[in-house]
């Protein structure tokens, strides 16, 4: 089995941590990568600086409000660039607004879940990411 490379943009380390913890729990073989701003996504996806060597994401889970460029400025970065359009962007964020939703959607986002409050229902939500789009949909081979 292939393992799936997954790029993580997300700030907060509370959410960074169930997360982790929610994938670790899966049935796939995953690689979780993690930046905590917009700008480091960006070079992590163009390999620029300290991700010279890093490999390609399958899949990215992309916060919404996050430092230095928000997410909505990263999904649309992705989505423009013929190289990464291609890649799979599920928006996992705390935001409940019906403008970032239809904005991630005009962007092109393949999804937009918003974050649950409670711990065990942000952990099932994250297994429910790995089921469905890991396990489940048959993603482009890079």
């Amino acid at each position: 089995m292939k393992q799936i490379e997954i790029l993580l943009v997300e700030d907060n380390e509370g959410d960074i941590m169930l997360i982790t913890e929610a994938l670790d729990e899966g049935k796939v073989v995953n690689s979780l990568n993690v930046t905590r701003d917009g700008e480091k996504a960006i070079d992590y996806l163009e390999k620029r600086g300290s991700y010279k060597n890093v490999p390609t994401p399958d899949l990215i889970i992309l916060d919404v409000n996050l430092p230095r460029k928000n997410g909505h400025e990263v999904l649309g970065y992705v989505k423009e660039s013929e190289h990464l359009k291609h890649i799979p962007v599920i928006m996992l964020t705390t935001s409940s607004s019906e403008k970032d939703i239809i904005k991630s959607y005009k962007n092109h986002a393949n999804c937009y879940i918003t974050k649950p409050i409670e711990s065990l229902d942000f952990i099932h939500a994250v297994t429910s990411i790995e089921q469905f789009w890991i396990s489940l949909v048959q993603l482009p081979k890079t």
